[in-house]
């Protein structure tokens, strides 16, 4: 059997590690544009920002690695053609620009996803950077060395934490987004409020609700960014607007979602048989909804990866969906989400209801304690969960994820009130703050 993998960050290095141990026989080619795999783009923040100090810490695996598995490690290879009836590939040797052919028996499609560049005046100019991977950390840290004004546009995870890492470096931060609240796909406003004052506090300066219109430079170098409602002096730029997945390749050869996610079944199959996608490049099942939906998040990729060589032969194990579970770590506060939103729930005309749990963690009577807040949504007929938000300055972040398991199994509001939590004064009260939500609920 020959299994060809095309790109090898998160599901690809996942398929491949588990499909040498599964079919120990198969012949294994990857192939990589790049010349590093499995770089851990949501440690990029952290590596700017100087906590995490060697970057190697930020890859799990290697070409070398890869090879010593038996793999055909083809690095700075890129595939430009494919004929999936056929089971024919293109692909240029990105050293020598030699082009060569090579056929699969099983293909596996990891190819990712790219940051979405607007096309606006003035977008070519120099030190307007992207962050997606390792070359891109790199040249964040050296040209973020000199710059005074730093603007990044896009108010997600990962433009959030830049900013916070730029401003603890010393610099002076604008943060632009068309939307009026930060992290708004992940949290409600009561949640984002208190993240953005905590940048407002520290002098980080918010254009939200903003639109870029178009960069202005001096001597072919950005120095100012203009919006639709203001004017930012920049040293230096980061998009940080969105991703979208890396399928041009297939178009027109496999079921896709409008924004060119592929779409697969329970076992990451295609609509091509022997054709197989997973991570960035595909849509998953949104447990809370039921239906596809883009979500390029590492553990989606790692755990579609795993179940890609699993079921590359006969379908075996099932994917359960995805909730969409996060967590970031804002200054002091952590903060953690699953599932819908109250504001993303009624956007879809969903009947809900929503509880809300402010209380302190643990008892009163021991030396310290924090007041976390907690706040879940549940379908208002028939109360099963469908997302959950929570956050405090004690990392109380795990509770998200026995929420997320909740709403993978279909559990109700009524339920939660009466699961079994254990309780100790160092960590909770009696009655722990999910069992609240449960017994508070309407």
């Amino acid at each position: 059997m020959k299994i060809v993998v095309i790109g090898c960050t998160h599901a690809g290095t996942a398929a491949i590690l588990n499909s040498t141990k599964l079919y120990p026989d198969a012949e294994i080619t990857v192939y990589e544009r790049n010349d590093n795999i499995s770089f851990l783009s949501c440690g990029i923040a952290l590596y700017v920002g100087g906590v995490v100090k060697d970057p190697q810490g930020l890859f799990y695996s290697s070409p070398e690695e890869l090879a010593v598995l038996g793999v055909r490690t083809k690095m700075r290879h890129d595939v430009v053609g494919a004929d999936l009836d056929g089971k024919k590939l293109t692909i240029r040797n990105l050293d020598t620009d030699e082009t060569f052919e090579d056929h699969f028996d099983k293909l596996i499609i990891t190819t990712g996803s790219w940051p979405i560049v607007p096309r606006i005046q003035g977008i070519d100019l120099e030190n307007i950077l992207l962050s997606k991977n390792y070359y891109h950390s790199n040249t964040i840290i050296e040209k973020a060395k000199d710059a005074k004004n730093i603007v990044v546009v896009g108010a997600g995870y990962i433009g959030v934490e830049l900013v916070e890492a730029f401003e603890m470096n010393g610099k002076q931060v604008t943060l632009i987004d068309s939307l009026d609240r930060i992290l708004s796909k992940y949290l409600d406003k009561e949640f984002t409020d208190v993240a953005e004052s905590a940048f407002i506090d520290r002098g980080v300066r918010l254009a939200l609700g903003e639109t870029v219109t178009r960069f202005e430079g001096r001597d072919g170098a950005v120095s100012k960014v203009v919006t639709s409602k203001g004017e930012y002096e920049a040293d230096l730029v980061i998009l940080c607007i969105g991703f979208k997945p890396n399928t041009e390749l297939f178009k027109g050869q496999i079921d896709m979602l409008d924004n060119g996610a592929i779409i697969t079944d329970e076992y990451m199959r295609t609509s091509k048989e022997n054709v197989y996608a997973a991570g960035d490049s595909c849509a998953i099942i949104y447990n809370p909804t039921g239906k596809h939906a883009y979500i390029p998040l590492a553990t989606n990729a790692v755990r579609m990866g795993t179940l890609v060589a699993r079921n590359l032969v006969k379908p075996m194990t099932k994917y359960m969906g995805t909730q969409g579970t996060s967590g970031i770590k804002i200054y002091e506060e952590n903060i953690a989400s699953t599932g819908l939103t109250e504001n993303s729930a009624r956007e879809l005309g969903l009947d809900i209801q929503v509880v809300t749990v402010k209380d302190n963690y643990r008892p009163e009577f021991m030396p310290t304690y924090d007041e976390a807040t907690l706040k879940v949504v549940y379908e208002r007929e028939s109360r099963i969960i469908l997302g959950a938000q929570i956050i405090s300055k004690t990392d109380l972040t795990q509770s998200i994820n026995t929420i997320s398991v909740c709403i993978q199994n279909k559990m109700t509001i009524d339920e939660l009130g009466f699961v079994d939590f254990f309780f100790q004064p160092h960590f909770n009260k009696p009655w722990n703050l999910l069992n609240l939500a449960g017994l508070r609920a309407e």
